[in-house]
């Protein structure tokens, strides 16, 4: 008799587990709050976007906690270090998936954020990146963005310069080996072609070769270039600046969001960025109240002025939240059903934020607002007039 009990209740414990795992499947790790997740390079070359990210999420979380959640639900936050690599953050995203995320934040940067897009797809686990901003990132349905496509900057750029009579000869110097920089470049000699300037100059580097670039600043130095463009990331820039200065070459560099970071890069000669110009969708001198108050906050809490990034990253998190509120989602419907109700709303809400008034989407996951261009003075950011 006690054999045949324990038989019988060995039975009744198997079955228990195996419902019990079978709803956790159907549910995608179901939760009672909102487990909000991030990653980002906070670590490494590119780690003035990550901690930016980082920051401007945990200061709108903050917000949303203390004001009693969404629809009355807390948000937990739980940000993973990628340092700029595509295999870390698969890694970082097992992570967060292992912890029970049910809407990801992230990546920050293009080419890790497109080695979890094929995770977050499969899973159908909803992504929005606040900074990566490759149009392959949207290939998925399951995936949107806050900042401007690759396209849309070069486009933007290209007619920026010709608008404005900025210059006519132009210059330009791109990562032949990185998607976002050729991705933008492509569009904007595309779109030269319709604008009153003279691309005199195109010459490249790559991620092996981004120490000297003397070979390139000669080039369009010898070719009478006005304006050099640069659609790189900040870190190359601050180079080709210190590098133009040491030969004397002083046009006006004109560049996208990459280049913001270079006014907190360590050991970089910040006049050296006097007069530099880039596209953006966020300016921390703004005078709008919005603009104002997360300035002051992220002050107060961090210490510097935040830039475009963090702007980003605390948009997405109201984003996130006017989708939710908008789809009647909760965390019980776990993250597969989340991820398509928030699709499905994703198109139909208008979010006013730090990097635009009337932010809307398209299905593709494609962002629609307007860029502003600053200008470096005197070591801040200001409009550019």
């Amino acid at each position: 008799m006690k054999k045949l009990l324990s038989i019988v209740l060995v039975a009744v414990l198997s079955l228990t587990l195996f419902v019990g795992c079978g709803d956790s499947s159907a549910n995608g790790n179901a939760s009672t709050t909102w487990k909000i997740g991030g990653i980002g390079p906070i670590t490494g070359d590119a780690s003035v976007y990550g901690i930016a990210v980082k920051n401007g999420i945990q200061i709108a979380i903050d917000e949303i906690n203390e004001a009693g959640g969404i629809n009355g639900v807390q948000i937990e936050y739980n940000f993973q270090d990628d340092e700029h690599n595509g295999e870390k953050a698969v890694n970082a995203y097992n992570t967060l998936k292992d912890w029970g995320m049910n809407i990801l934040i992230g990546n920050v940067t293009t080419t890790p954020c497109l080695a979890v897009v094929p995770l977050t797809a499969e899973d159908n686990m909803f992504q929005l990146t606040p900074s990566g901003s490759s149009t392959e990132i949207i290939k998925s349905d399951n995936v949107f963005q806050v900042c401007f496509t690759d396209p849309n900057q070069g486009v933007g750029s290209a007619q920026y310069i010709g608008a404005n009579a900025l210059a006519q000869k132009i210059a330009v110097i791109y990562n032949s080996s990185d998607v976002y920089s050729s991705g933008i470049y492509e569009k904007f000699k595309e779109e030269a072609a319709n604008q009153p300037f003279e691309i005199v100059a195109e010459t490249s580097f790559t991620d092996d070769s981004k120490s000297d670039f003397t070979v390139q600043l000669q080039q369009a130095k010898d070719a009478g270039a006005e304006l050099v463009f640069l659609p790189i990331y900040y870190q190359e820039a601050s180079m080709i600046l210190t590098q133009a200065e040491a030969m004397d070459f002083h046009p006006l560099f004109f560049g996208c969001d990459g280049l913001d970071g270079l006014l907190t890069l360590q050991g970089f000669d910040t006049s050296l960025a006097e007069g530099v110009v880039l596209l953006t969708p966020f300016v921390a001198d703004a005078e709008d109240e919005r603009t104002q108050a997360f300035v002051s906050t992220y002050m107060e809490k961090y210490g510097e002025v935040p830039n475009q990034f963090a702007a980003d990253a605390y948009d997405a998190v109201y984003i996130i939240k006017a989708a939710i509120e908008a789809s009647g989602a909760t965390p019980e419907d776990g993250y597969s059903a989340i991820c398509d109700k928030l699709v499905a709303a994703m198109p139909t809400i208008t979010v006013d934020g730090l990097t635009g008034d009337g932010m809307t989407w398209i299905a593709t996951g494609e962002v629609s607002k307007d860029p502003k261009a600053m200008v470096i003075e005197n070591g801040v950011y200001t409009n550019f007039q």
